[in-house]
């Protein structure tokens, strides 16, 4: 029979909380301290962390479908491999934390701090983005295609091929962005900071929809005013 263990304020161990996975329970974690725990290859289904640290912390290919991860610490983390299937990442610093390879099938991404962080040969399938810092985060091949992406901060971000045909951008910045071979056709980027932008990559914008300001800040590159 499947039972929730509560743990409040505790540092414990990979033994304690492999525990309770082996006995098929699932868990719900307090403020605990898990900074620098190795937990990689744990059945961790359906677990709950809230105000946990989590600096360090590896989930290498650990079963985290359907967790949910509430104002976390956790820059530095490793889920390289793990599976984060419809998992909630709701609050907290993922800063320089790596997801490559990780599955994010229908995962949701929310007002978190992603500075740095890797998602190289992620699976994105449905998952959703709203209130996230990608400042200098590597994204490439993501898609985001027909997404609505709001308040999403790209500032200096590898986002390489990405595709963002048909996404609305709602308060968003592309500011100084990495862009290559991107695709934005029907894309609405009336919503998007594009300072940074060269001339060159507004090639990349055909098909989209921009605003009469962006398009002069574009065109003022040539030495020409829209009025």
């Amino acid at each position: 029979m499947d039972h929730t263990r509560t743990l409040t304020d505790q540092s414990p161990n990979r033994a304690d909380l492999e525990k309770i996975s082996v006995a098929g329970d699932s868990a719900t974690l307090d403020t605990c301290d898990l900074g620098g725990l190795d937990l990689s290859d744990l059945d961790l289904t359906g677990w709950q962390f809230t105000g946990c640290k989590l600096a360090g912390t590896k989930f290498n290919g650990a079963r985290l479908d359907e967790a949910r991860f509430a104002n976390c610490r956790a820059a530095g983390a490793s889920f390289v491999g793990a599976n984060l299937q419809e998992a909630t990442l709701d609050g907290g610093d993922f800063s320089n934390a790596s997801f490559r390879a990780a599955t994010l099938t229908a995962a949701r991404l929310v007002n978190c701090k992603m500075t740095g962080a890797d998602f190289t040969d992620a699976k994105t399938l449905g998952f959703s983005v709203a209130g996230v810092l990608l400042v200098m985060a590597v994204l490439p091949r993501i898609s985001f295609r027909k997404a609505t992406l709001n308040a999403v901060d790209f500032t200096d971000a590898d986002l390489r091929s990405c595709d963002f045909r048909e996404a609305v951008f709602e308060d968003c910045s592309l500011r100084d962005a990495h862009l290559p071979e991107c695709r934005f056709e029907g894309a609405d980027l009336r919503g998007a900071d594009l300072g940074g932008v060269r001339l060159t990559d507004a090639r990349l914008f055909k098909g989209a929809v921009i605003s009469k300001h962006q398009a002069a800040d574009l065109l003022g590159q040539l030495g020409l005013t829209v009025l």
